[in-house]
């Protein structure tokens, strides 16, 4: 193939790619085409409520591990802090993301922090926010 058969094929091809990404929001379906399967895509630790109402200031590291798993984060240089991380991606949706975070002191859970809330926490949070609304609009 010549140089300039060369240029030309590679400046066909650039000149194409960007309309694969316009294919990939086309409805197919309309056409009878059946849509491409896209597997659920999971990583990392499973957060739930139930395990964030568990957890107690005071509680041992075992404790803690036994709860909510082991964490799929180390740190190297900070031994004192565990990272949960949970990610899903369900077929072409996207992507959502959960993070948790435990602090310790010696062996002992001091606090914890992320897009979970202990539910009594969370009620008195609530209850707080209500009676300060009421207190404005009074």
């Amino acid at each position: 193939m010549t140089a300039p058969l060369r240029l030309l094929a590679l400046a066909l091809t650039v000149a194409l790619l960007p309309g694969c990404a316009v294919l990939r929001n086309f409805e197919f379906r309309n056409l009878g085409i059946p849509p491409v399967h896209r597997v659920t895509i999971q990583q990392g630790n499973v957060i739930t409520q139930d395990m964030i109402d568990r957890l107690r200031p005071g509680m041992t590291r075992r404790q803690v591990q036994f709860v909510m798993g082991e964490p799929i984060l180390g740190n190297t240089f900070r031994a004192d802090r565990w990272d949960y991380i949970y990610t899903i991606q369900a077929g072409a949706q996207e992507r959502r993301q959960q993070r948790f975070t435990v602090h310790f002191e010696g062996d002992a859970l001091t606090r914890f922090e992320g897009d979970f809330v202990p539910s009594e926490l969370q009620v008195v949070q609530d209850a707080a926010l209500q009676k300060a609304v009421d207190a404005v609009s009074e």
